[in-house]
């Protein structure tokens, strides 16, 4: 496993989240590429860690699909598969749809002008094809609810399955399909704004399951930025 050159060495005083975070972003970010090996040892010297935070940080991935664990043998980056990925995607759109029924009572005014400054660096990283802000963008949004709902078995879950189609989002965010979502963004917040819980918890879901209904993730290797 080539442990990359180009990035600075990370704190030595990471903590065990850090790690995970770190190796988590490492995947979706394309830095460590499906089917690659993965050695705690190596990874441990780029972390600047221990083993035990490495190994722990792996079997969590493995956990959310996003690695393959070999016990004895080896830990390889996991390849996109559709039917896993449609899986988690249909969990989490779930899990949106009621942080969303949950939160509309509860969100304040703040909180709506959060979502809204949000959805405008949306549509600015959009025109600018900056996937990276892009997806930041909708993560601030969507977490307003998540967050305000404050359901942490939710977020758990979240934490989880998130990662695992953010790595096959990042093809929808950079390409013309990613102002669909702008728009569904808009009336999302609108909804809310209205008090409507329920017809915003379903926009939310079929915003989420709507991510890729026909094409194989599998097939990122294939795709250029646009």
């Amino acid at each position: 496993m080539p442990i990359p050159s180009d990035r600075a060495r990370v704190d030595r005083t990471l903590l065990r989240d850090d790690v995970l975070g770190t190796l988590r972003a490492a995947i979706i970010d394309g830095t460590f590429a499906p089917g690659e090996q993965l050695r705690d040892g190596e990874l441990a010297e780029w972390l600047g860690c221990s083993r035990t935070p490495v190994r722990e940080a792996l079997l969590q991935l493995a956990r959310s699909g996003l690695v393959i664990a070999r016990p004895g043998r080896s830990t390889v980056v996991s390849t996109l598969d559709l039917e896993r990925v449609r899986e988690a995607r249909d969990v989490v759109a779930s899990m949106h749809a009621l942080a969303v029924r949950t939160a509309v009572p509860l969100l304040a005014s703040d909180d709506i002008a959060e979502m809204r400054a949000a959805n405008d660096a949306f549509e600015a990283a959009i025109a600018a094809h900056d996937t990276d802000a892009a997806l930041a963008a909708d993560e601030r949004l969507h977490g307003v609810p998540v967050r305000v709902a404050g359901n942490r078995i939710l977020e758990t879950v979240l934490d989880q399955f998130a990662p695992l189609i953010e790595r096959a989002v990042r093809l929808r965010f950079d390409s013309p399909e990613g102002w669909g979502s702008l728009a569904r963004h808009a009336e999302l917040i609108d909804l809310i704004e209205a008090g409507d819980a329920e017809a915003a918890a379903a926009l939310a879901q079929e915003t989420w399951s709507s991510l890729f209904p026909g094409e194989n993730p599998d097939d990122e290797g294939s795709r250029t930025p646009h």
